[in-house]
């Protein structure tokens, strides 16, 4: 039944890269991702948040997240968070600031997705390991050479192959795919995920009669609104299949307009950080990279969203404001990863586990966290609990009841439905989170 939901073309391609990974490998990659979160994070955290540090690392290490991800769907997340975490972790004592650094670099060359968080890591390492703590203008020539030299050996090592077979131009064109379009077969939960809502709305509420929708001889168009539709985009988003997206009603989005969205909401967090480089505004900076990436790029997968969620994380407790902010996403986002598994065999794993690590670790963060200095956000607050309400329905609706009414007829509805439902609490948490990032 579940399985009926997704585009056929996507459920293929979904196979196919399944099978690519061995679960043997998968399993000893999130082991070892595992240990590295829990232990470096435990270890690294102060006596006084002993035991929020516990929470906030059971959470990581048990995250329905990474199981869809890493367990059942493909690829070695696990592994790769796990040095994330580690090199998150050293960025909190000065004696160690040189090997996150380098950590990174590492991690940057095993997986170029994390160049989402690069713009914070240059700026806490600038501003913390190379230049003076009362003057920007003490360059502190030394440790610039080792970070320097350390980060362009990990990248020659890294490349030095592909760059002596001559190679480097089919490897940017394959780490920076723009051919492909700008939405995913499944549309990611972000912006342009409402964006491309927004313009399906616009079709329909624009037609006066639907079979006007798919004469190819016509063109649709609002009186009051002085918009047309573009007959050939109509299925251009909702087609289930990887490549070039186009707008029936609204304007195209160019790669170039992306980069500069995510360039700018990227920018501000880093101006706080560069005058405020201490740990918790490093975290939350990466946290905010991430957000804007997740929201604003070009080809977003949805599987990205746990680099939010993951460095959020070691955060969350730091008081009820934070937590507030941290809930919307922390459902959002791995409900937006339920349609990555598609069977009736699958439904009960994602949804029942998925729901007791929500209820045991959203209540045992809200008795952790302490209370705040500041004021709470009421209407965040309030939104939360709305939010978290409407998702059971959802979940119901997308994953039983469509296929039980419409059989195979409007595939895509229910992935339209769960990836703006999840968009809307990934862009509420976003902004709740500018607002407690700038305001602590």
């Amino acid at each position: 039944m579940a399985d009926s939901i997704l585009p056929k073309s996507y459920r293929n391609r979904h196979r196919a890269c399944s099978s690519l990974c061995a679960p043997p490998v998968r399993t000893c990659s999130g082991l070892f991702g595992a240990v590295l979160i829990y232990s470096s994070f435990v270890k690294s955290a102060p006596t006084a948040l002993e035991r929020p540090s516990h929470a906030a690392a059971l959470s990581i290490l048990l995250s329905p997240g990474l199981l869809i991800i890493d367990h059942i769907h493909f690829q070695y997340n696990g592994f790769l968070y796990g040095l994330l975490i580690c090199s998150l972790v050293l960025a909190r004592q000065k004696s160690t600031i040189l090997p996150s650094g380098l950590l990174f670099a590492v991690l940057l060359c095993l997986k170029h997705i994390y160049l989402y968080l690069a713009p914070a890591y240059f700026v806490f390492l600038l501003r913390a390991y190379c230049l003076g703590p009362k003057s920007v203008f003490h360059i502190k020539f030394g440790h610039a050479l080792k970070l320097g030299t350390g980060v362009l050996a990990v990248f020659i090592v890294a490349f030095g192959p592909f760059a002596y077979w001559q190679q480097m131009p089919q490897l940017l064109s394959r780490l920076f795919p723009f051919s492909r379009g700008l939405c995913h077969a499944y549309w990611a939960p972000n912006v342009w995920a409402m964006y491309s809502f927004t313009d399906r709305v616009l079709i329909y509420s624009m037609a006066s009669y639907p079979s006007q929708l798919y004469d190819t001889d016509k063109t649709v168009v609002a009186p009051r609104l002085g918009l047309s539709v573009n007959q050939d985009a109509i299925n251009s988003v909702t087609r289930g299949l990887i490549g070039d997206t186009s707008f029936a009603v609204l304007p195209e989005v160019t790669a170039r307009t992306t980069f500069v969205l995510t360039l700018f909401f990227q920018i501000v967090p880093l101006i706080k950080l560069f005058f405020d480089p201490t740990w918790d505004t490093f975290i939350g900076a990466v946290t905010l990279c991430g957000y804007a990436s997740f929201l604003f790029g070009w080809h977003v997968h949805e599987k990205a969203i746990l680099l939010v969620i993951i460095p959020f994380s070691l955060i969350a407790l730091k008081d009820r404001r934070y937590l507030g902010v941290f809930r919307p996403l922390a459902v959002a986002g791995h409900v937006s990863l339920f349609p990555l598994l598609f069977t009736a065999a699958e439904f009960p794993v994602k949804t029942v586990y998925t729901i007791f690590w929500l209820v045991l670790f959203l209540l045992a963060f809200d008795r952790l966290a302490p209370a705040s200095s500041r004021s709470r956000i009421f209407l965040l607050d309030r939104f939360s609990l709305l939010y978290i309400a409407v998702s059971i329905p959802l979940i119901l609706y997308t994953s039983l009841l469509h296929g039980v009414i419409f059989g195979k007829k409007l595939e895509f509805l229910p992935l339209m439905f769960t990836s703006s439902y999840s968009a809307v609490g990934v862009v509420g948490s976003w902004l709740g989170f500018l607002v407690v990032y700038f305001t602590d």
